[in-house]
């Protein structure tokens, strides 16, 4: 029974580790699409670095990748910014590689 039992923690264990790496490359993906973003503004280093962290509150929303989306593309658009729906997608998907590669290298 203890056997049972151990198991089940290890899995919980590790079900609880995996969704804090999930957050983790998440928070780290929306910080690269905010700094991309700013980027296309032309924001100052210091508006970037509220601006990036701006994204990655705007993931706490909903569920999923819309809303972080949807400020990207309301924010592009209102810089007069000729991004797509599609551009930023795109871009979100290259941000998720690029996170998950920079949090794995750290992990050793």
């Amino acid at each position: 029974m203890t056997d049972f039992k151990d198991r089940q923690r290890g899995e919980e264990a590790k079900y609880a580790m995996d969704e804090e790496t999930a957050f983790k490359i998440a928070a780290r993906r929306n910080r690269l699409l905010g700094e991309w973003a700013a980027g296309l503004m032309d924001l100052t280093p210091e508006e970037t670095d509220a601006y990036k962290k701006a994204v990655v509150q705007a993931d706490f929303e909903e569920a999923g990748d819309e809303d972080v989306v949807r400020k990207l593309l309301g924010d592009l658009t209102a810089a007069a910014n000729d991004v797509t729906e599609a551009d930023i997608r795109i871009k979100l998907e290259e941000c998720s590689i690029e996170a998950r590669r920079q949090f794995m290298s750290e992990q050793g």
